[in-house]
């Protein structure tokens, strides 16, 4: 049987007994029913994981005593950031969650010219609140132990900024393009991987992204849906380049 695996932020260390928080009491006993003596591993997400032990379960709080650090081997070589288009509902929570267990380095909502989503204020804290809430759960479930970095919605060329300010390899898909992934020299420092959303990425926007370095590359012969394209992209840039394969 799988062991439980559940994201605590707070210093973990050998020897100690850490009180679970509420996400992560909901999880482990009222979801998965664990109770004393029942074995789960604890990370903080700063790469770091702990053996634990449950050796308290009431009714509203619960506490693991933490036992010994746990090796992990999950992030990839590859610093990947991705730059996605914001899509509606769960196209945006799909690409996500499977950017997280692709081992993307970080990820960068971006309101495009096509995204038809509109967020601002309450709204917008609520939706980053419910997006790292999927990267939590992705990375409890594929065994990382350090979370990718969400970052804030901005606008589209500001979302580019740091493919400028940091030199590295800016890829953006597109199914004219005259070259794949294997024209390319493998890269040796950062990527970022632009992805549009529904509608794909503006005549001016793929101009614009250009500009500051892009790379067109094809995929293959077939249009991606939004929540595809980034998806396949990642699986086929750590199948190349990575640690996929």
């Amino acid at each position: 049987m799988r062991i439980p695996r559940f994201y605590l932020p707070i210093p973990l260390a050998a020897g100690m007994t850490a009180p679970l928080d509420d996400h992560v009491f909901n999880h482990a006993v009222r979801v998965l029913r664990l109770g004393v003596n029942a074995p789960c591993i604890l990370f903080d997400g700063q790469g770091s994981a702990f053996a634990a032990t449950l050796i308290e379960v009431g009714k509203r709080s619960a506490a693991a005593q933490v036992l010994e650090a746990v090796p992990s081997a999950t992030e990839s070589p590859l610093r990947i950031t991705l730059a996605q288009g914001i899509s509606r509902g769960e196209k945006m929570d799909y690409t996500l969650q499977k950017a997280v267990e692709l081992g993307v380095t970080a990820i960068q909502p971006l309101f495009t010219e096509r995204s038809g989503v509109q967020l601002s204020g309450e709204r917008l804290a609520r939706k980053i609140q419910h997006w790292q809430g999927i990267v939590i759960g992705a990375c409890e479930q594929c065994g990382r132990d350090r979370l990718p970095e969400l970052r804030e919605p901005v606008a589209f060329m500001d979302g580019l900024a740091p493919l400028t300010a940091a030199p590295g390899l800016g890829l953006l898909l597109d199914p004219l393009a005259e070259q794949g992934l294997r024209d390319l020299t493998p890269p040796s420092g950062p990527m970022m991987l632009l992805i549009g959303s529904e509608g794909g990425l503006s005549p001016g926007e793929l101009a614009r992204a250009r500009t500051v370095g892009f790379v067109g590359v094809r995929l293959g012969p077939r249009i991606l849906r939004t929540e595809t394209a980034g998806v396949a992209a990642l699986a086929a840039i750590q199948a190349l380049w990575g640690d996929c394969g």
